[in-house]
């Protein structure tokens, strides 16, 4: 028949276009036929021409892969896993665009049966029957519905008359304060009414959950409501609070819309529970709510799968002028992707993936017992969907020692900023699990697990939990350690006071941040922040260059402090104070080699222009030495050559320590020596470390006795193997290492600025003296003329 042929080669196109988008490489070859689908080209004019369906998928593709492409690494988001019931939910979009070209007749036997069987078996699954079905795009769309039918069945006159019956008693739609934010604005909005029909009802304070509804409450609202002339019209109650996934007491709840003649609509994430045999009795007593919103698209990883509004209403009319039913048989239509996917499923299908979901939790919740400094938060030990935890350790306890006045003040932030970072670093590490971060009001930051609405679609499995948590075993011992080391961070700041300034940032989760505070004398305020920021990037520079794990960066990009450098987490064997001790050091080395530079400048100058006149006056008097004979071409020559005349002219070396311009005579007879003092000084003895041992680590018992030295003395290595030198000589060192860095820096900058004097330069003495690595007076630049 033709149908079953077309219906075949529908089919048959979808998975063709499911195999070239999920192909990672995809079929287009590289070239200027790739390039012509890259960004530069979109938008852009229609091709008059057409294009086949192949070429309009890989255009697709390309899109859907563009970033990956640009930055030339495999993209970090989560991708949905789309399985064979991902294909027929997909499959089911198809159809209904072919179906809705029946005739008329036809379509109509058609979608009714696929909403009559779609809706039979949700209200089965989940044990809520005698119910129609109202199926939606947006998951709120379904609660806006059941509230116009409400308006509609307790305003009768609302039908004609429109909200001026609404003056008469104003309506009131009652929520939970750990609801789904917005959602309560979102449904005046749409319903036109104003705020103030909108009352929200605070959670436990003593008794029960914090997220749960309270009751109480709740009646004493219900009650001043109606002494002031308002009609309470719905209850919006949550089976699985967004943030925690608590459920209110339904039961409760319940008999006080009874009692009230309100409308108890219930929404949730718990609610796919109600498929399993063991659904606890909070659960359960959602089926005798009035509506509720399922999502079994989440639940079951089914992509661009409708929500569904489960509701008990007897009349048809009301619910046809409230938009729950239509009379077109297309707008039925939206219930075909789901009808497909249930029965490919089946009922034993659907509820092994919500017992597999529980799973999941349960088998995290008892993994986490077992971790040290991390706390749990649940519902219900044995059956709650929803696991929350979070990284818990008292930071007065922790602190080594000293003074936390004005730290636990902002212990809450600090602990708030750990999680954060935990929860970013489990996403990254263990994508798979599905885990996100949370901000709750009582808990503050914490990380949750909900796997009924992930696991389905990322393909989570018990393997998954495992790595999740040696990760966190890995993780918290370094949160662990950081805590503690916060204190004594901030204290040895302080003692290096007025050159770091330590910041006080709540919000980083690491050790801590610091400022160098370069000396601002004669400085305005312009010239002192250009010199902090310089300082600020030479020192981060040299700081990420060192051999060590611990991270260092600019902080948070949208901080409030500038020119800061932020130390990220440490593990328990880091030397604090060998650290601040390096940060100290290389930032007093950076702001000295700056201001060397900039007062030898002069000195430099003055120093090539005696060297001129000096070498000027020689060649003077070596004419006047010679005569006038010899100065002639031909005649000079053979004057030489019988009567050879030794050249008086000594160079001239430039002492940067002393400033003072002086002769190359004592250089040339103390050569020998030199080098023999420079091999003897190579081997001087300077705080070594264990082989294989990293920066700001104790090696064991013993070893903080050279933690203060150790760090300047590893970080003058470093600086002293990075520098390049034409012709210097150092002295063996008998003053601080700091200056002598300086020193040596500036005595590169000379030697590069010697050549550009209008002086030559003696090519055999400046060979000879760049083989010298070291000369007892100083470090010295040679000039001469021949």
């Amino acid at each position: 028949m033709m149908v079953d042929s077309t219906l075949a080669q529908v089919g048959k196109n979808l998975s063709e276009a499911m195999r070239i988008l999920e192909d990672g490489q995809g079929e287009l070859e590289a070239g200027p036929e790739r390039r012509r689908f890259s960004r530069t080209s979109i938008p852009g004019p229609l091709q008059g021409d057409g294009q086949d369906v192949a070429t309009i998928l890989h255009l697709v593709h390309n899109l859907i892969h563009e970033e990956e492409e640009e930055e030339e690494r495999p993209s970090q988001h989560r991708m949905q896993n789309v399985g064979e019931q991902g294909h027929m939910a997909l499959l089911g979009h198809s159809l209904a665009a072919y179906i809705s070209v029946l005739d008329r007749e036809r379509l109509r036997k058609l979608t009714t049966r696929i909403l009559s069987d779609t809706t039979l078996w949700l209200c089965r699954l989940f044990r809520y029957e005698n119910a129609s079905a109202y199926f939606h795009e947006d998951d709120r769309d379904g609660l806006v519905k059941v509230c116009r039918l409400v308006i509609h069945a307790r305003y009768e006159e609302y039908a004609s008359e429109g909200y001026a019956v609404l003056s008469s008693k104003q309506p009131v739609i009652y929520q939970s304060a750990s609801g789904r934010p917005g959602l309560g604005q979102h449904l005046c909005s749409q319903l036109g009414l104003p705020l103030s029909s909108l009352c929200t009802v605070p959670c436990n304070t003593i008794f029960g959950s914090q997220h749960q509804m309270d009751v109480a409450l709740l009646d004493k609202l219900i009650k001043e409501d109606v002494e002031a002339g308002k009609l309470p019209l719905l209850l919006i109650a949550n089976a699985g609070t967004p943030g925690a996934g608590h459920t209110d007491k339904l039961g409760r709840l319940k008999d006080l819309c009874d009692q009230y003649s309100m409308w108890l609509h219930v929404e949730g994430v718990n609610l796919a529970t109600l498929a399993l045999g063991q659904a606890s009795s909070a659960i359960t007593a959602a089926n005798r709510s009035d509506s509720m919103t399922l999502t079994p698209g989440q639940w079951l990883g089914l992509p661009a799968v409708t929500a569904v509004t489960l509701y008990r209403h007897e009349d048809p009319a009301l619910s046809l002028a409230a938009g729950l039913t239509s009379s077109q048989p297309v707008a039925k239509l939206r219930a075909l992707p789901l009808w497909l996917s249930l029965q490919y499923l089946g009922h034993n299908g659907i509820v092994q993936k919500i017992r597999h979901a529980t799973a999941l939790s349960q088998q995290l919740l008892q993994k986490l017992k077992t971790l040290a400094s991390i706390k749990t938060s649940v519902e219900d030990e044995l059956s709650s969907p929803v696991v929350l935890f979070k990284f818990s350790q008292e930071m007065s306890a922790a602190s080594s020692g000293g003074s936390v006045e004005g730290y636990c003040a902002g212990e809450k932030e600090v602990l708030d900023a750990f999680n954060r970072w935990l929860g970013e670093q489990l996403v990254q590490l263990v994508p798979t699990s599905g885990v996100d971060v949370v901000e709750l009001e009582d808990e503050g930051t914490c990380v949750r697990f909900s796997p009924l609405l992930t696991s389905a679609v990322l393909g989570t499995q018990q393997g998954d939990v495992e790595e999740l948590v040696e990760r966190l075993s890995e993780l918290v011992p370094m949160m662990s350690s950081t805590v503690c080391l916060r204190q004594d961070f901030r204290e040895e700041t302080h003692r290096h006071a007025p050159s770091l300034m330590y910041i006080e940032e709540l919000s980083w989760p690491g050790l801590g941040a610091v400022r160098y505070e370069p000396r601002a004398e004669g400085m305005d305020e312009c010239r002192r922040k250009q010199e902090l920021e310089k300082i600020s990037a030479e020192l981060l520079k040299k700081l990420q260059e060192l051999d060590t794990d611990i991270i260092f960066c600019t902080g948070p990009e949208f901080g409030t402090e500038e020119h800061c450098i932020f130390v990220g987490m440490v593990t328990e064997d880091v030397d604090v104070s060998e650290l601040v001790d390096t940060i100290a050091s290389l930032g007093r080395d950076i702001e000295e080699s700056g201001r060397l530079l900039e007062n030898m400048t002069e000195v430099v100058r003055k120093g090539i222009l005696e060297a001129e006149l000096q070498l000027q006056k020689a060649n003077e008097e070596k004419l006047m030495e010679e005569g006038l004979m010899r100065q002639l071409p031909l005649v000079g020559s053979v004057l030489n050559w019988f009567s050879p005349v030794q050249s008086s002219i000594k160079g001239r070396t430039f002492n940067l320590a002393a400033g003072s311009l002086d002769s190359t005579e004592v250089t040339y007879s103390t050569k020998a020596q030199a080098g023999r003092l420079s091999l003897q000084d190579t081997t001087t003895s300077s705080s070594k470390r264990v082989p294989g041992q990293r920066l700001f680590r104790r090696s064991g018992p013993g070893s903080d006795s050279f933690s203060e030295t150790s760090s300047i003395g590893q970080a003058e290595e470093i600086t002293r193997e990075g520098s390049t030198t034409l012709s210097s000589s150092i002295h063996p060192p008998a003053s601080p290492p700091a200056p002598e860095e300086d020193s040596h820096s500036a005595s590169d900058a000379v030697q590069e600025k010697v050549p550009e004097s209008s002086v030559p330069v003696d090519t055999q003495v400046e060979a000879e003296v760049s083989s010298e690595e070291r000369q007892p007076e100083g470090q010295e630049v040679e000039q001469s003329r021949r």
